[in-house]
């Protein structure tokens, strides 16, 4: 090559054949290809698809330089991008202007030996060009208008990652959104709640709250946001909120973390309590599963849980009894059912094939609940009693306590009779019985016993024991 010759880059591959083929032929018009992708750092067209980036809702192509092993992003590639002959690229550094403090003197830097020219450029990866590399003086930094999120900084060829993935991550993760990261920590939470002890029910619910929570915008590892996220939820109850409250105490503790919980007042509400005719006209329009169900919380007041979990070998059908295994730290009952319900019992045994022989009820407690609120709704259209809808499997336990403190005036006996350990919770059912019965007639039927065997189907017949007069016994029952 003589002096002033330019030394032309070579064609691409490919291009010498196909001028070859192309050589005995007329010359047509040829077609207009797009340009090719070029690198944005040696400004080579040898670049492959290197797989595409999701970043919210926007995709985007990446690319793979052949030549310098640089891989970039679609939008640092749309940059202009001039190269010369040689393929270097042209476009000259900043005279410092984005320094930030331009004062300071180029000379009080080492400089470090480089190529010419060096820049840095949108979609650079600083730390993978390890044979040219160069110090800060020779490179002005970006204001925050330069900007890029496709910059990539400080990290060898193969561990490179852009900071846009970097920045969505954490975005997501503060928003709630890294699906795979909340199920595998929702998963360490629920197995830490089951070596704790906690019941199913109670793990079902606290992961679940959690659940919500992380979709609707709270990050898990932010205690801030969690608040945020439970004092923007209007439709939950505060009853609702503090147990959301404590799963997210419970998960701070499983990861060493603290946080000043919010305080919701609980306000005090006495339980709707239905007339027996209204629990009946329930137990009668249901399906069999479900009216043997609501049977026996009627005449046991079990918690629903309690009731759904018997075992066949719990209930003896020729004394009539049942045996019941507490939740929530009750105590255990044992309960004598009546002829109708042992009935129902031995019908549905005989009746219905279950998945398991050992339970009676086998579906779980969620699917019992959501088809007594199906057949709930139409026998409440068909009797027009929109008071039905306000009937839960837990009003049973409420109307058999209420019931029984009317009858005894015994509070222990209702106390036991519930397994509650603290009569605190039992004392409400006085107030009920006050507010349900003060506006019955308060005429009473008068009885006179003079020897035990004439007390005995008095106190049988619900009679109440009053007084002794001149040794005769008076009993007393409202009409």
């Amino acid at each position: 090559m003589t002096e002033g010759e330019i030394d032309l880059p070579q064609a691409p591959r490919g291009a010498s054949r196909q001028s070859e083929s192309n050589s005995g032929k007329s010359a047509r018009p040829s077609r207009s290809r797009q340009s090719p992708i070029r690198c944005p750092d040696c400004g080579s067209s040898q670049t492959w698809k290197d797989g595409l980036r999701k970043t919210g809702s926007s995709v985007i192509q990446r690319y793979l330089c052949r030549d310098c092993g640089l891989r970039f992003s679609e939008s640092a590639a749309n940059l202009k991008v001039e190269v010369d002959v040689s393929g270097q690229v042209l476009e000259k550094p900043d005279s410092g202007k984005d320094l930030p403090n331009p004062d300071v003197a180029a000379g009080d830097l080492i400089v470090q030996p480089s190529r010419e020219d060096a820049f840095l450029q949108r979609g650079e990866d600083v730390g993978s060009h390890q044979a040219h590399q160069v110090s800060i003086t020779e490179k002005p930094l970006n204001s925050l208008r330069g900007y890029s999120r496709e910059r990539r900084v400080c990290a060898e060829k193969d561990e490179a990652r852009n900071l846009a993935e970097v920045e969505s991550r954490t975005e997501k993760w503060a928003a709630g959104a890294t699906t795979t990261d909340i199920k595998s920590l929702l998963f360490q939470y629920a197995w830490f709640l089951k070596k704790e002890g906690y019941a199913e029910s109670t793990i079902e619910s606290r992961v679940r709250v959690l659940k919500v929570l992380a979709q609707r915008g709270a990050g898990l590892s932010d205690p801030e946001t969690v608040k945020d996220a439970i004092a923007r939820q209007d439709v939950w109850c505060n009853r609702h909120k503090m147990n959301a409250v404590d799963a997210y105490t419970s998960f701070l503790r499983m990861i060493g973390g603290t946080w000043n919980p919010p305080r919701y007042g609980l306000a005090s509400k006495l339980p709707f309590i239905p007339t027996e005719r209204e629990l009946d006209a329930l137990i009668a329009g249901c399906g069999p599963k479900t009216s043997t169900f609501l049977q026996l919380l009627k005449e046991t007041a079990m918690r629903a849980g309690e009731a759904n979990g018997l075992r066949w070998t719990e209930i003896d059908f020729e004394r009539g009894t049942v045996r019941v295994t507490p939740e929530k730290g009750s105590d255990p009952r044992i309960f004598k059912l009546s002829g109708k319900l042992l009935s129902m019992l031995s019908s549905f045994r005989a009746k219905n094939r279950v998945m398991d022989p050992d339970r009676i009820f086998a579906k779980d407690l969620r699917t019992v609940r959501k088809v007594f609120e199906k057949q709930r709704a139409t026998i409440t259209r068909k009797l027009q009693n929109p008071r039905l809808r306000q009937i839960h499997f837990h009003t049973f336990r409420h109307w058999k306590a209420t019931m029984l403190y009317h009858q005894t005036k015994d509070i222990l006996y209702v106390m036991k009779f519930l397994g509650h350990r603290n009569i605190k919770n039992t004392l409400k059912y006085i107030q009920l019985e006050e507010a349900i019965f003060k506006e019955e007639s308060e005429e009473f039927i008068c009885k006179v016993a003079r020897t035990a065997e004439e007390a005995k189907p008095l106190i049988e017949a619900g009679f109440t024991y009053e007084c002794e007069i001149n040794g005769d016994l008076l009993f007393k029952k409202r009409k």
